[in-house]
C-alpha cells in the first residue's frame, strides 16, 4: 500500500511542476479583444493581466466620454473572459486522463 502511495506522490509532484511550467508559459500568451467594431481592443496575457489597450483615435469625442469607457471596459472584460477559456483549455489537456472533475482550474 505505501508503494502505491508512493507512486501517487510522485505523480502529483510531476502534475505540479507541469502546472508550473505551464503557468509560466500562459503568462507569455495573450489574446486580443475588441468592441466597438475594433474601436477599442485590450491585450490579455494568461495570467488575466491587461497588456495592452488600444483606442482609435476616432472614438475619442471629449463629448461622449462614456461611450468610451463602456467600449474599454467591454474590450477588457472580454479580453479576460478570453484568456481565462484559454488557460482552462491548456490546462484540460495537461490534467487529460486524470479523472479530475471539469472546471476545477
Amino acid at each position: 500500500m505505501s508503494k502505491n502511495l508512493g507512486n501517487l506522490m510522485r505523480q502529483a509532484q510531476k502534475m505540479q511542476e507541469k502546472m508550473g511550467e505551464m503557468q509560466k508559459q500562459l503568462a507569455s500568451k495573450t489574446i486580443e479583444a475588441s468592441s466597438g467594431g475594433g474601436m477599442v481592443t485590450a491585450t490579455v496575457n494568461g495570467g488575466q493581466e491587461l497588456v495592452s489597450i488600444k483606442i482609435d483615435p476616432a472614438v475619442a469625442d471629449p463629448k461622449d466620454v462614456d461611450m468610451l469607457q463602456d467600449l474599454v471596459v467591454a474590450a477588457v472584460n472580454e479580453g479576460i473572459r478570453r484568456s481565462k477559456q484559454m488557460v482552462q483549455e491548456e490546462m484540460s489537456k495537461l490534467t487529460a486522463g486524470l479523472g479530475l472533475p471539469s472546471g476545477l482550474f
